[in-house]
Formats: structure tokens, C-alpha cells, sequence
């Protein structure tokens, strides 16, 4: 079976070796045997994605060689498609406003045993969750600025048992609420990052996610998601990290280790290449 595959790159920075590390390996999926590789730009967050990245990312992806199919889908323009599956969820009363502000969150999370923990830290503790639709309209109606929060329970009940398959962890139980309430759309970004994903994926056609095994717990959300709306399932390819002989992660603040920089050394293709193929055969297995 050939695979669709994708790299979704942020363009909040150049493009570096642990990127093109994750863009070559959904590129050798989708041409082993041939099928096909999609690249996606994820800018929806307004406020520090930049054009001239999104320019250097794909320059670099085509010095790099790898080529990719069809058109590029730049998720900001796509806010429309979010908005209808959002309406979706608020039909089924999976979606609430909330009106806290991050003081608020901080003090309700920090006492001991406060808050329950997830991934990223303290999860939000549902205090908006528990309003009156009287209440939730008075806030609304007063202009009260809010984000919208996804009701992982509720979801929970309605989704009933899921699961995912992950080709190196084999299937794996959904667990709903690893996540907690997370924001689901903001005034300034009419999406989240969990959202748009989950519907890019089924509007492409993806069949194999191929990333990095930091997402493996927003896994657990987009399956969810994908149950909820009835979208087909794609498998999953969660892989380890490049990282340093420290088992530090490159990140974007690696200036003299973006593609960019290493194209203005002098560096080929090809050994940029065989320097990701010594970092990851050097670096620890570990997410």
C-alpha cells in the first residue's frame, strides 16, 4: 500500500538539522514505494510565523532534494475549514468558553495537589467548565475576552473506547484526557495546533503521520478528534529525536546548525545528510 505522507513545518524559524531529519524520513516513506509526500505549512499562529521563513524553509527542502507533490497547503489560509468543524463541535457541546485569564490559571494550579499533571504541566482545572449557560451568556454578551476550550470529558463519553496504531509501539489505548481541556481556538488564532492537524490530515488524504516522539501525547487528542468527526484513521510513525551527543534536542536556536547556515559553509546536500546520519546514529533513544 503506498503511503501519503506530510511535513508541516512552522515557520517561526529557519529550517534546521533535526527538521530535515523528520522531513527526510516522510519523504522516504512516500518513495518507498512511490506514493506521496505533501508539505504543509502550520503558520496559524499570527503573531510570530513570518513569510520570508516559510520562503527559506521550502528552499532549502528543494536544495536538499527533497522534492514534494502538488501544491503547498499554508494552513492561515484555510481558517474556513476550521471554523465549519468547530461548528461541529459546538453542536455536540464538546466546546465552551472560557474566561480565565493565565493569573488566574497560575493561582488556581499552584497550590500542592491543585491541579492534575499532564505532559506539558498543570493541566486547566475546568473552573469555566462548570458555568451556567446564564452565566457563560452574561460574560459573552459583556464582551468578557474568552478562548474556547474543548471538553475532554464530554468527548470522552461520546468517542467511547479508541485506540491508535503506532508502527514501532503497536496500538496503543486512547486516553482522552491526557491533554485535559485544552484551547481549542483563540480571538487572534480561530484554531489550535490539535485542531487544524486533525482536519489538514483528513482533508489530505494522509494515511502515515510520520513525527517526532514529543507528539506522541497529542497523538491521543487527534485520535480522539478523528473519532468524533468520523475521519479514517491514518497510521502512525512516532520517531525518536535528533539530538546531541548530550541528548540535547536541535531546535531552532541553533543558528549555526540551520540548513541555511550549512548551505553558506559550503556544505552539500549530501553532507548535510550524512551529518544527520551521524547524529542519529549517535543520539540516545529517548524522546
Amino acid at each position: 500500500m503506498t503511503a501519503v505522507t506530510r511535513f508541516a513545518p512552522s515557520p517561526t524559524g529557519e529550517l534546521h538539522l533535526g527538521s530535515a531529519y523528520s522531513a527526510r524520513i516522510a519523504w522516504q516513506r512516500a518513495r518507498q514505494p512511490a506514493g506521496t509526500f505533501l508539505v504543509r505549512i502550520e503558520d496559524i499562529d499570527i503573531r510570530r510565523c513570518r513569510r520570508e521563513y516559510e520562503t527559506a524553509i521550502l528552499a532549502d527542502l528543494r536544495w536538499l532534494g527533497l522534492a514534494w507533490d502538488g501544491e503547498v497547503r499554508r494552513q492561515s489560509d484555510h481558517f474556513a475549514d476550521y471554523g465549519h468543524v468547530m461548528d461541529q463541535l459546538d453542536a455536540r457541546r464538546l466546546v465552551y468558553p472560557c474566561f480565565c485569564t493565565r493569573a488566574d490559571i497560575a493561582a488556581s494550579t499552584s497550590a500542592p495537589h491543585a491541579a492534575e499533571m499532564g505532559p506539558d504541566g498543570p493541566l486547566y482545572p475546568g473552573t469555566c467548565r462548570h458555568l451556567s449557560n446564564g452565566e457563560r451568556h452574561r460574560r459573552l454578551d459583556a464582551g468578557i475576552e474568552h478562548c474556547m476550550r474543548f471538553d475532554c470529558a464530554r468527548a470522552a463519553e461520546q468517542a467511547g473506547p479508541y485506540s491508535f496504531f503506532d508502527e514501532a509501539l503497536g496500538r496503543i489505548a486512547g486516553q482522552p484526557g491526557l491533554m485535559g481541556d485544552f484551547v481549542i481556538a483563540r480571538k487572534d488564532t480561530p484554531t489550535s495546533y490539535h485542531l487544524s492537524v486533525t482536519v489538514d490530515d483528513h482533508l489530505q488524504g494522509i494515511t502515515l503521520v510520520t513525527r517526532g516522539l514529543d507528539l506522541l501525547p497529542s497523538t491521543h487528542v487527534h485520535a480522539l478528534l478523528q473519532n468524533l468527526l468520523g475521519y479514517a484513521a491514518p497510521q502512525y510513525a512516532h520517531h525518536r529525536l535528533l539530538t546531541d551527543a548530550t541528548g540535547r534536542r536541535f531546535a531552532k536556536r541553533d543558528r549555526d546548525l540551520t540548513i541555511r547556515a550549512l548551505r553558506d559553509s559550503g556544505k552539500t546536500p549530501a553532507e548535510v545528510f550524512e551529518m544527520i546520519d551521524g547524529w542519529s546514529c549517535a543520539a540516545p533513544a529517548k524522546a
